[in-house]
């Protein structure tokens, strides 16, 4: 009963309902003999599928979060904490606005980071679209709730994407005299954001966090079902590759 009950539930949500109708729809039209309809809704439906299980989220984030491990002695004399997104207007226990999912993570590396080495955190994120919220102060009124002192907190809230985190942290740390900055982000996204930091002339201390994928991972028959949380996965490795390539290219 388990088993069935999770094996609907992959296939009557999406993406996996829509898996079925394509690859059904696309059966139904080879019996018809439509031979171009039915093979694109099969192919499209396998494709769909494929994106969307584990092993090969897993595979597409491992290449990004194989390029960088966790210091084993860290050392710098401020944290650079890059945003990740936030919810901007939701009511929260001390104010309006949380972190994404993906953004507190780092910012719970961030302050665990802090309270070992003692050092300034300087938070990076503005509002990405006009009507919205900038990141940092949402993220700053969780790491001081968090125990990290109001002072020890500075926020960098005009970037809107990670080229300009680079452009305008490195403006930060000038004026403050910064010259060895720890890096926090998403263990997949830490490749583009060295990359950006590279593009401002600034040396940086990757220090990932969010690991999402480890070495000799066993798959069960689970991971073989389509699940959103692994097209979503797919899809941010796929958003990293794209956004490095044009990075290459176009700073």
């Amino acid at each position: 009963m388990f088993a069935l009950k999770k094996i609907l539930t992959a296939f009557l949500l999406p993406p996996g309902i829509f898996i079925v109708i394509l690859l059904f729809s696309g059966l139904w039209f080879l019996f018809k003999k439509n031979w171009k309809a039915g093979i694109i809704n099969c192919l499209t439906g396998i494709f769909i599928w494929l994106f969307s299980i584990s092993p090969v989220a897993d595979a597409m984030l491992g290449g990004l979060e194989s390029d960088f491990k966790i210091p084993e002695n860290p050392h710098g004399d401020v944290i650079i904490l890059l945003g990740g997104g936030v919810y901007d207007k939701v009511p929260d226990l001390s104010g309006i606005g949380a972190p994404s999912e993906d953004m507190l993570g780092r910012i719970i590396t961030a302050v665990r980071l802090q309270k070992r080495l003692n050092v300034p955190v300087i938070v990076s994120g503005g509002a990405v679209f006009k009507g919205r919220k900038a990141e940092a102060p949402i993220a700053k009124r969780f790491i001081v709730d968090l125990g990290v002192p109001a002072n020890r907190v500075i926020i960098e809230d005009k970037s809107r994407d990670t080229i300009e985190n680079a452009k305008y942290t490195a403006e930060v740390c000038k004026k403050f005299g910064y010259k060895k900055p720890l890096l926090v982000t998403s263990a997949s996204h830490m490749r583009r954001a060295v990359m950006s930091f590279e593009k401002v002339n600034m040396d940086v201390i990757p220090f990932p966090s969010n690991f999402k994928t480890w070495k000799d991972k066993k798959y069960i028959w689970r991971d073989y079902l389509p699940y959103a949380y692994d097209l979503k996965m797919t899809y941010s490795a796929m958003h990293e590759y794209l956004g490095s390539l044009v990075y290459k290219i176009a700073y």
